[in-house]
């Protein structure tokens, strides 16, 4: 691969917004290997000149972070988005090179030395509570990143780092090439009666898009796939059993076999991250993850617990009432009901129940409708205005977003970008929100102005088809507020010391709080009728619609909980009892964790593990129960405007005012904990959750 010329190479161009229609594949190793040898000159630099002070030692350091994150963020969002082999490749060349300047850096004896100076000087008590919890986690990430290790075993730590980098890597692409690789083609229409019209045009447009240039949404063929609008409408729609069964069997299964097998990666991941806390002088790998996180192991296992033991007597019956409304349609196993029959017969016994068919509300949830009513409901709730800025920063696809935040005196707060369509052949499934620049003092454009957040917004939600705009499942409305949340903690930060502005610096488990609290307000009435506006006629929801959707939140509650709850349990128990290479695998910790958390036992080869990213390739090892922990905190805060009145908008607006204040605005200024007290003043309970999940009774 040639390498593009170093002066023109777009990733290293001064730029407000980062250059993403420009950068391609052959940029990536010049453009990466001259920076790190530009940020390698800097840390020598400061190395050299550090004293124990904040303009010597803190600002230089957060400039060489701040370039190295934004500069490899765009090279890490375009794989997640824009995914190509070349990029792939040119990424995979550099990565070592970026991980070694990396553990340098953390690795730094000087910059540590000037840390621990800094805490015992007379300036730190002028230093404010920002910058003292800013060298309090400069000190701890720098002692479990091994600058505290003996040379030998410093480098035998580096080792370990690299190699568990570059597992990632490759298990996540063993993932997206396993979902990418499964492909059904169906050309008899029988065979995927009960497939919603929005179902069979994705599965139509998939053909196309195969090479079957004349398949339609009524004659086929229809090509079915393992990503998750597909997937998804399968398992709960598709009449024909065999077909959700070869389907489902396929998901379970997915990356772990053939040369796409994670299971020896997944083991050799176990195997180094309990080799890095020995190196550390811990115990396990789940006491390295604690060590940075709101909760202790003890009190996640405990909360995990208390919601295991609530929720298990209402999925034992949650199965049971399956059981029943399946024999009453008449289905023949329904005493035997299966894993692939559960989707399907628990959306038959929502649709019966509440009469509530999610296809059916697709079209009162028209994507320009559902983020008007977002943008309407921050505006009242925490005082902003959202404006489209489309053209004023480059974008990687067409069908991409660009929103300016603005304050209510109309200046410019953050931006963001907005890219919400499935695009399976190079976008990875799932939704996520990561920073692409946080808010900064020190990194000030013009020397004056603090450098304002931008963010980014990924969705995985179906495409217009023709003149039609996307329409959404509730889940799907449900999915971007959560985002949104996420978003809105990153551009509404005051913190201006960058290394904990907005999501930086707050603790892993305390993060879902905002993305998670943003989803209640799915449920509050006004804002629901905000939304839902059916796309052509304009008619709003029905209010029995409405109801019938409250009532269904509770729905399956106790299963949904459970389901979660055997994700964080069994990354809790592979990272603290596992023994790598020992007589137990991976697979029976998992079986033995599903005796607690699951009433239908999974299927012999569900190999499951093999695909979850969250704790093999994303930043959840030994922290997946954070979901729950969060769900804790969001459903308090949430509860905190239920207690003054959610038709009182005086009280909401003033609730909301101080929810900004405080939740969205200290970042990781201040301890989460602190930060929650602050807003709600207590501190967290789960009886709200409880409440919400109507599993109060139970846990009684």
């Amino acid at each position: 691969m040639a390498d593009a010329g170093v002066e023109s190479n777009p990733l290293l161009q001064d730029f407000d917004f980062p250059p993403f229609s420009a950068v391609e594949a052959k940029h990536v190793r010049p453009g990466i290997l001259a920076l790190l040898k530009n940020l390698e000159s800097d840390l020598e630099e400061l190395e050299r000149t550090v004293e124990p002070s904040w303009p010597k030692l803190v600002e230089p350091l957060e400039k060489i972070v701040d370039r190295l994150y934004v500069v490899w963020g765009i090279i890490n969002h375009l794989k997640s988005v824009k995914d190509t082999a070349e990029l792939r490749a040119a990424i995979e060349e550099v990565q070592a090179e970026k991980v070694k300047f990396q553990l340098r850096l953390g690795q730094s004896k000087p910059i540590y030395n000037a840390f621990e100076a800094l805490q015992e000087s007379p300036d730190w008590n002028l230093l404010s509570d920002a910058q003292k919890r800013i060298v309090e986690n400069q000190i701890k990430e720098a002692v479990l990143n091994g600058v505290a290790l003996e040379d030998g075993k410093r480098e035998e730590f580096n080792e370990i780092e690299q190699e568990l980098k570059k597992l990632s890597k490759k298990f996540d692409e063993n993932v997206l090439d396993a979902t990418k690789k499964f492909e059904k083609k169906i050309t008899d229409k029988k065979d995927i009666e009960g497939l919603p019209a929005t179902a069979l045009g994705l599965a139509a447009q998939t053909a196309v898009s195969k090479g079957h240039e004349n398949a339609t949404l009524e004659d086929g063929p229809w090509v079915i796939t393992l990503d998750a609008p597909s997937f998804m409408s399968v398992m709960r729609h598709a009449r024909n059993r065999a077909l959700r069964e070869e389907i489902y069997r396929a998901y379970v299964s997915r990356a772990s076999s053939g040369d796409i097998d994670n299971t020896l990666i997944i083991d050799q991941i176990l195997k180094l991250r309990l080799e890095k806390a020995k190196l550390l002088g811990y115990n396990n790998y789940t006491e390295v993850s604690m060590a940075m996180k709101m909760a202790t192991v003890d009190k996640a296992e405990e909360l995990l617990e208390k919601l295991r033991s609530a929720s298990w007597d209402a999925a034992v019956q949650d199965m049971e009432d399956l059981k029943h409304f399946a024999k009453s349609e008449g289905a023949q196993e329904s005493d035997d009901l299966s894993h692939w029959d559960i989707k399907f017969w628990s959306e038959r016994l929502r649709e019966s129940k509440y009469d509530i068919n999610e296809e059916e509300l697709r079209p009162f949830f028209s994507l320009p409708k559902v983020t008007e009513g977002l943008f309407n409901l921050v505006r009242t709730l925490f005082g902003i205005e959202i404006e489209a800025a489309d053209g004023l920063a480059p974008v990687w696809n067409s069908d991409v977003r660009f929103y300016c935040v603005k304050d209510s005196s109309g200046n410019p707060i953050a931006y963001f970008y907005f890219d919400p369509y499935s695009r399976p052949s190079e976008k990875k499934g799932g939704a996520w929100m990561r920073e692409v620049v946080a808010r900064s003092r020190v990194l000030s454009r013009d020397g004056a102005s603090t450098r304002l957040p931008i963010a980014h917004m990924v969705c995985n939600q179906m495409p217009p088809v023709g003149t039609k705009p996307s329409l959404m499942t509730f889940r799907e409305v449900e999915t971007v507020f959560h985002e949104f949340g996420h978003a809105l903690q990153h551009m509404l930060t005051k913190q201006d010391e960058g290394l904990v502005a907005g999501i930086r610096g707050i603790e892993w488990d305390a993060v879902e709080l905002p993305s998670q609290f943003m989803e209640n307000w799915c449920y509050h009435r006004d804002t629901l009728m905000g939304i839902a506006k059916h796309y052509e006629t304009g008619e709003s929801l029905p209010e029995d619609v409405y109801r019938k959707l409250l009532a269904a939140r509770t729905f399956r509650a106790g299963s949904l909980s459970l389901r979660q709850i055997r994700f964080a349990s069994v990354d809790l128990r592979l990272h603290k009892k596992y023994v790598p290479g020992g007589s137990e695998s991976v697979y029976d910790v998992d079986r033995s964790v599903c005796e607690r958390t699951q009433v239908l036992p999974p299927l012999p080869e569900d190999q499951f593990l093999c695909s979850f990213n969250h704790i093999f390739a994303g930043g959840y090892a030994a922290g997946y129960y954070s979901y729950k922990w969060a769900e804790v905190l969001s459903a308090d805060a949430f509860s905190a405007f239920e207690d003054a009145g959610l038709n009182d908008s005086k009280a909401v607006k003033e609730t909301g005012q101080r929810f900004r204040e405080t939740i969205l605005a200290l970042g990781g200024g201040k301890a989460p904990l602190q930060v929650f007290i602050e807003f709600r003043g207590r501190e967290p309970s789960p009886e709200a959750l409880l409440r919400h999940n109507g599993l109060l009774p139970v846990a009684a």
